[in-house]
Formats: C-alpha cells, sequence, structure tokens
C-alpha cells in the first residue's frame, strides 16, 4: 500500500475519534484535503503523518482524562449510595430498638405501680397490728408448738416485707436504666436522620457534578468545532490579504524600527518562513496579529519577536494558527477586548484592531499608536511603521489592549 493510502486510511480511522463527545485538538492542517493537496512528496506526507499523531495523541489524553474523571464520579455516588442504604438499616434497627425499649418500660412501670401498691398495703397492715413483745407471745399462745408457728410466721412476713422492697427498688432501677438506654438510643436516631439527610444531599450534588462534566464535554466539542471555524476563516482572511497586497519577503529590518522603536514587519527574513505554534502555517501569510501582539509587547519593554511570539505554542488555539482568546499577556499586562479606542490612546495605551472583513475580527490587523485628528496613526505588519491608518482602511471589526 501507498504511504498516500496509508495516510488517508489512517486519517479516516482518526476521524472516527473526533466524533465522541470529547473535546478535542482537531488541526486544519490534519486534513483528508491537506493529504491530497500533498501529492507525492513524502516529506510533507510525514508532517501531516506527524501532525495527525500528535493530534490523535491529544485527543486520546483528553478522553483518558474524561474517564478518569468519570470513573472517580461514578465510584463516588457508588460508594455514597452504599452509605446511604447502610444508615437506612441502621436506623431501621435503631427504631426498632427503641420500640423494644418502649416495651420494656411499660411493663417494668406497671410492675413498679404493683409492688409499690403491694409494699404499701403490707406496711399499712403493719402499722395496724399490736406490737408485740416476746413476753406476750410466751403468755398468749398455749403451748411451745404454736409459740415456734408465732415466731416463724412473724420471720416469714418480715422477710417477704423485705424481699418485696429490694425488688421494689431494682425495678425501679431497671426501669430508669432503660429509660436512659431509650434517651440514648433517640439521640443516635436523631443524629442518623441527620446523616441521613447530609448523605442524600451529597448523592444528588455528586449526580449534578457527573452530569455537568458530561455537558462540559459535550459543549466544549461544540465549542472545539465552533474555534475551528473561526481559525479555518480568519487564516483563509489573513492569506487572502497578504496575497491581494502582493506582500512578499523583505530584507531584515528594511522598513526600519519606527518612531517609537517597536516596529516588526510580519514580512521580514529573519522570521516571514518561521511556522506558528504546532501548525504548519508561516508569520508571512498569517501572522500580522502575532506580529501586532509582538509590537505592543516591544512598546511596553518586554524584547520579543514576532517569531518568539510564534514559538510559544500556549499562545494559539491546538494545533491551528488562531491565537486563543482572551490574548496572552505581556509585559505583565492583561487583554482587554471592545475598548475605547480614543481613550485608550490618550492613556497612552497602544490597541491593535482588525480590519478589512470582519467575519472572524479582520481579514488583517495592525497597532493604532496615537491620534492624529479624525485619523490614527498606525503600524502596519505589512506595510510598514507610522502610517495613516485611512490611507490603507476604513473600517475596524474589533479591537483589543493590554494594560
Amino acid at each position: 500500500m501507498s504511504i498516500r493510502k496509508t495516510l488517508i486510511v489512517f486519517f479516516l480511522l482518526l476521524s472516527s475519534f473526533l466524533v465522541i463527545s470529547q473535546p478535542t485538538y482537531s488541526s486544519v492542517e490534519c486534513s483528508l484535503q491537506a493529504i491530497q493537496s500533498a501529492g507525492q512528496d513524502k516529506k510533507i506526507l510525514s508532517e501531516i503523518k506527524d501532525q495527525c499523531n500528535s493530534d490523535k495523541s491529544r485527543i486520546d489524553n483528553t478522553i483518558s482524562q474524561f474517564e478518569r474523571e468519570k470513573q472517580k464520579a461514578l465510584y463516588q455516588l457508588s460508594v455514597t449510595s452504599i452509605q446511604i442504604e447502610d444508615t437506612r438499616q441502621k436506623i431501621a434497627n435503631t427504631e426498632k430498638e427503641i420500640g423494644v425499649l418502649g416495651s420494656r418500660i411499660e411493663g417494668l412501670d406497671q410492675s413498679l405501680d404493683y409492688l409499690s401498691k403491694l409494699l404499701i398495703q403490707r406496711i399499712i397492715q403493719g402499722y395496724k397490728k399490736k406490737p408485740l413483745s416476746i413476753f406476750s407471745i410466751l403468755f398468749d399462745n398455749k403451748n411451745a408448738y404454736d409459740f415456734l408457728n408465732q415466731v416463724k410466721y412473724l420471720k416469714s412476713v418480715q422477710d417477704n416485707t423485705q424481699k418485696l422492697l429490694y425488688t421494689v427498688q431494682e425495678t425501679k432501677t431497671n426501669a430508669e436504666e432503660q429509660k436512659k438506654l431509650r434517651e440514648e438510643k433517640k439521640t443516635e436516631l436523631d443524629k442518623l436522620n441527620n446523616y441521613l439527610v447530609q448523605l442524600e444531599i451529597d448523592l444528588q450534588n455528586q449526580k449534578e457534578k457527573l452530569n455537568r462534566l458530561i455537558d462540559d464535554q459535550k459543549n466544549q466539542k461544540v465549542n472545539t468545532d465552533k474555534i475551528l471555524a473561526i481559525a479555518q476563516a480568519q487564516l483563509a482572511g489573513f492569506k487572502s490579504f497578504v496575497s491581494s497586497a502582493g506582500a512578499g519577503i523583505i530584507s531584515s529590518n528594511q522598513f526600519g524600527s519606527g518612531s517609537d522603536g517597536a516596529y516588526y514587519s510580519q514580512r521580514d527574513e529573519r522570521w516571514a518562513n518561521q511556522s506558528i505554534g504546532y501548525s504548519s502555517e508561516n508569520i508571512l501569510n498569517v501572522g500580522c496579529l502575532l506580529t501586532s501582539v509582538a509590537m505592543v509587547a516591544k512598546h511596553y519593554g518586554d524584547n520579543v519577536t514576532p517569531g518568539n511570539i510564534a514559538s510559544d505554542t500556549s499562545r494559539f488555539y491546538g494545533s491551528t494558527a488562531y491565537m486563543n482568546l482572551p490574548w496572552k499577556s505581556v509585559a505583565g499586562r492583561t487583554y482587554y477586548g471592545g475598548v475605547n479606542i480614543d481613550q485608550e490612546l490618550q492613556n497612552g495605551n497602544y490597541v491593535i484592531v482588525g480590519v478589512g472583513g470582519c467575519s472572524s475580527g479582520g481579514s488583517h490587523f495592525v497597532v493604532l499608536t496615537k491620534k492624529d485628528g479624525d485619523d490614527y496613526i498606525m503600524n502596519d505588519p505589512i506595510y510598514g511603521p507610522d502610517l495613516k491608518f485611512s490611507s490603507h482602511y476604513s473600517n475596524i471589526c474589533s479591537n483589543g489592549t493590554f494594560k
């Protein structure tokens, strides 16, 4: 099988990864059109293959990360569900124990009431009887047999009364212990019910987190597609502008550094053919925005070149030459979009503006350096420094500054 056919098959297999609802980093360069355009050029085909492999690796890593987060969320759901069932069982058991204790306490209360009444009756009867002395017992009984029976009877009555008194005390103590145990069980039941409520809240939160995670992945897929479409449109606009301007490569610093010493041209031979980020696009064809950013950075004292900006892959979306929004900070300053241009220039802040076709924010970008009557002075990455804005452009699509 030829290298071309092999790569086409590889691309089709890679495409199957892109339809799943995970965030992707698809490159506009890893495409069937790029493969077909390469023809039999083995070097270009090899570069495209490497790019596709790089994209696939990023996709696989993203999918793996999502799956790990998903499995973690599912595990948490499982653990919480088990804890809820265990807590419900404990609640049921505790309620049953409280019911048993209630029955015991009711029985003990009834027994205590009966024994207390019986003891009181015996005490009353004891008081009603005439006190007996040893002499009365001796003289009132006819013989020794009656005397012994009388003594035994008195002893039995005394023992039974003492036993009854002990039983009453024991029953009372037992009832108090059971009541204390029941209160402890009620306290335990309240804690279990509160714990169950919290577990159910946690379970609901975990479900919502999992649903958000899944929704985020779907939304990221949609956003990725939108960003790629914008990137393709913007890069196409850049290429069209450069082509229509007939802008070719110029010698090193041919236009000079401008009145502010911060001018760069995207056409400069030092970096014109340098690729941008992970893409195969170069600064000459699509580097107007990154060159404008480099000019602003240098104006604020950060001595970077368009080549430095192009090499910072974190500034670009995936494997494209499209600059991430918001633009990454320069010289310790943060990006602000949609600003009042005149106010920012008055405050000493350079403003990057998009001009030309506005479908993707502009088909070309320049740096406005100051106000000039009803016009502006600009540093243009294509045409040169310190030019009147109206000499080349009549509209502004978008703007942004760093401050």
